[in-house]
């Protein structure tokens, strides 16, 4: 029985030896550390990763795509002696395990120029470099605010046909994923001012999200876009209906302490609809690079309802306008060159970051890069890489915001890369970067590709 068995297993084997020929894998390793410049070193990151991807095909018209990621991240969190004998991924070793994307491509489906796209896949839509207006397909993934542009796949059915010089692409998503927030104190980024008097004491803070119901007509999301190209230009037009991926404050409930004037508040977040119009080109003039990219974003009318707890009825009750209905627009223009000596720049206006929602609260920010690359393309050099963000025109030197540093990268063989930088972080008032302007961080990465 057993030599019947290992004949089947042979056979099988011998049979899948094709298969296993077709299948080209690959990946990378990385360790990344960070520790802050201030606050006496303390060590905030610390990251190993084993990226791994698989990709073929049995046939022309068959395709397979998969990648995963495997990485020890954080550090150790025990507070008592029994754990000490658990090595399970959330005490002595913590380390997830995530499967990034994993699709099926079919080309030519059903009829000629007709190519079909089903399962964990990143839609990646937009021309601008990390910042992406009409990139609203995935959730953000924010966990590392440094990292803009990061997104997590989402399990999808795309279309795509083709006819002549353009594109249709239909994609169909049936279930609705929040975005990751930043890891640790890097939340207070993004974290929301609490519609709360002034003089209001708060002892404690509770907080309720609340998911959509688990319905397709209340976690599907859909987007449809035509893209070309015209006179050397790549453009698109680009519709997507789903929900914010961010969580919107839509319920306030403060219920008196024992102290005067003193409350504990909880809190109910919620994740709004809306509607977006999107367009984009890139292309280059005389060597620089050129691209924008527009997002029109029409929301619905959300209130937030405020009340105190204990109150009779229609007492210390309010209902405000969360967020309102009026269309909005976010775009990033920006441009890209190569001097002769080496030097490159790269620099884009962006109007409107990814958590800002209504005309009053966009913000514009400027982006510059610097880099020069010598030692044959084996050290680049990075003098001033820098986000500058001004909320308000009217009083730039009491609200502004700014976060960059320095950075270098050696590649002492191919495909391995050490980098060696900093961010540091100034601001005033209220914006993105002046909630986090005590956390100036220095950081070692290597990288390895395979």
């Amino acid at each position: 029985m057993k030599h019947y068995l290992w004949g089947i297993v042979l056979v099988g084997l011998i049979g899948m030896e094709g298969l296993w020929a077709q299948i080209n894998p690959g990946g990378y390793v990385q360790t990344y550390n960070r520790l802050r410049l201030q606050q006496n070193g303390k060590y905030t990151w610390n990251e190993n990763r084993l990226g791994l991807t698989w990709e073929g095909g049995v046939s022309d018209r068959l395709h397979f795509y998969s990648r995963l990621r495997l990485r020890a991240f954080g550090l150790p969190v025990v507070s008592r002696t029994a754990d000490l004998q658990r090595r399970e991924k959330d005490r002595v070793l913590p380390w997830t395990l995530e499967f990034r994307e994993a699709y099926i491509d079919v080309y030519d489906f059903l009829i000629p120029n007709l190519d079909i796209r089903i399962g964990r896949q990143r839609i990646a839509w937009g021309t601008g470099d990390g910042l992406n207006p009409t990139d609203n397909l995935n959730p953000d993934d924010l966990e590392d605010i440094f990292d803009f542009g990061r997104h997590v796949g989402s399990n999808a059915v795309s279309l795509q046909y083709y006819l002549h010089d353009l594109t249709l692409q239909l994609v169909y998503i049936p279930v609705f994923t929040p975005a990751i927030l930043p890891f640790g104190d890097w939340a207070d980024a993004f974290r929301t001012t609490l519609p709360v008097p002034g003089e209001v004491r708060i002892r404690s803070y509770q907080d309720t999200v609340r998911l959509p119901q688990n319905r397709l007509t209340h976690t599907s999301s859909f987007a449809v876009k035509i893209s070309g190209m015209l006179l050397g230009y790549d453009w698109s037009i680009s519709y997507y209906q789903g929900r914010d991926d961010l969580p919107l404050l839509t319920s306030v409930a403060l219920m008196p302490t024992d102290n005067v004037g003193e409350f504990d508040l909880q809190a109910e977040l919620t994740f709004p609809r809306f509607r977006v119009l999107g367009a984009d080109f890139a292309g280059e003039i005389r060597g620089v690079g050129l691209w924008a990219e527009a997002a029109l974003f029409f929301p619905e009318k959300v209130y937030r309802q405020l009340r105190i707890v204990g109150l009779p009825p229609g007492v210390g009750r309010k209902t405000e306008l969360a967020l309102g209905d009026r269309p909005y627009l976010k775009f990033v223009i920006g441009g890209d060159y190569t001097f002769r000596n080496g030097w490159y720049v790269n620099a884009q206006y962006l109007h409107g970051f990814l958590h800002e929602r209504g005309r009053e609260e966009l913000v514009d920010y400027f982006l510059l890069r610097l880099e020069k690359r010598t030692l044959n393309d084996a050290l680049k050099i990075v003098p001033l890489g820098i986000a500058l963000a001004i909320p308000d025109w009217n009083n730039v030197r009491q609200n502004y915001g700014i976060a960059g540093g320095p950075q270098i990268a050696y590649q002492p063989v191919d495909a391995l890369e050490i980098s060696l930088g900093a961010f540091i972080i100034q601001g005033k008032g209220d914006n993105l970067f002046s909630k986090v302007e005590q956390l100036d961080e220095g950081f070692f990465k290597v990288t390895y590709h395979f």
